[in-house]
């Protein structure tokens, strides 16, 4: 494959990203005494940022990868969510898909660092599901994006009420109607709510979780692969597509299964890899990838973003380079 057609190529499509965003804050200082009031570190604070989190790390991912996402979600009508709004309009990220509700409150994730790691993180969010109406508003202003026209549409699920499983079911039912390519980072809540999705992205703790079993990876792959047929059965999706951590990734289509090493990197912080894995496969999918690309280049995206602290977004040049080299 001609990797720089393909990332070309990238420009041209148009995601819908639906899922629970949020505000990732940071407090980044340095420790270097303990507090006399307690048992605690001291941080000496000497920068403060924030940054757009959750699917809307997805949308940032796609962006940066030439993509043109569109975020669709619920947010509170509260500062926080219209700090969110400056930073997705700050990022020229379309809010037409947002719905802010007086009902809800905008998920904000507060992490403290000291020396580029993370001592402590503070979370202020709602949970509970969105209300038949919110979802009815949602579905709405989801609706009017298809019909405009997108390229493929994620899922990406961080249990904060968003995704209920009767939105879920109306959305793939809409994008199975109309050839949508659709696909799922899921979290175990609504693990099996997605069947007939085409690409399923968990990890090896969500797949454990979801079906309910165990087994050990490195010395029984024969279960490893039988929980993926159970999932297959029960979801009826296209494709499988499993992270596994320092082992890599594994990735199983019309029952050929394909099992792609990690490659070794510093790595630093694992938070938002998981958005860059399923932004870099949907657009590798919806440009025509085969499975064992689509694996391949999002492992490698996977453990490049882990390099940085906090979440970031994936480079496309680096991104690029290094698959060039890595898969060529």
């Amino acid at each position: 494959m001609n990797y720089t057609d393909l990332f070309h190529s990238f420009s041209s499509k148009r995601i819908l990203v639906i899922g629970d965003v949020m505000v990732d804050a940071y407090f980044m200082g340095t420790v270097n005494r303990m507090s006399p009031e307690a048992p605690v570190p001291v941080v000496d604070l000497f920068e403060k940022d924030e940054r757009i989190g959750g699917a809307g790390n997805v949308a940032l991912n796609l962006a940066a990868l030439g993509a043109q996402p569109i975020i669709c979600s619920v947010i509170g009508e509260d500062a926080e969510g219209k700090r969110l709004m400056q930073l997705f309009e700050e990022a020229h990220i379309s809010t037409d898909g947002i719905y802010s509700s007086n009902n809800r409150k905008t998920t904000v994730k507060t992490r403290v660092l000291s020396d580029r790691k993370q001592l402590l993180r503070i979370d202020s969010e709602d949970t509970t599901l969105i209300t038949e109406a919110e979802e009815v508003q949602l579905f709405q202003q989801i609706l009017n994006m298809v019909e405009k026209g997108v390229d493929g549409i994620v899922f990406e699920d961080y249990n904060k009420g968003v995704l209920t499983p009767n939105l879920i079911s109306k959305v793939l039912s809409l994008a199975n109607e109309k050839e949508i390519p659709t696909t799922v980072d899921p979290k175990k809540d609504h693990f099996f709510a997605y069947k007939g999705c085409t690409l399923f992205k968990p990890n090896l703790k969500e797949l454990k979780e979801g079906l309910k079993v165990d087994f050990d990876f490195k010395s029984d792959r024969a279960a490893f692969l039988k929980a993926v047929e159970e999932l297959e059965t029960r979801l009826e999706n296209k494709l499988s597509f499993i992270t596994l951590s320092e082992h890599g990734v594994f990735i199983q289509a019309k029952g050929t299964p394909f099992f792609i090493p990690a490659h070794l990197r510093n790595i630093t912080d694992v938070s938002g890899a998981g958005d860059t894995v399923i932004a870099v496969a949907t657009l590798c999918l919806v440009a025509g990838a085969s499975p064992a690309e689509i694996a391949a280049i999002s492992n490698i995206a996977g453990g490049l973003v882990c390099e940085h602290p906090g979440v970031v977004s994936i480079e496309k040049d680096k991104l690029l380079t290094e698959v060039t080299k890595l898969l060529a």
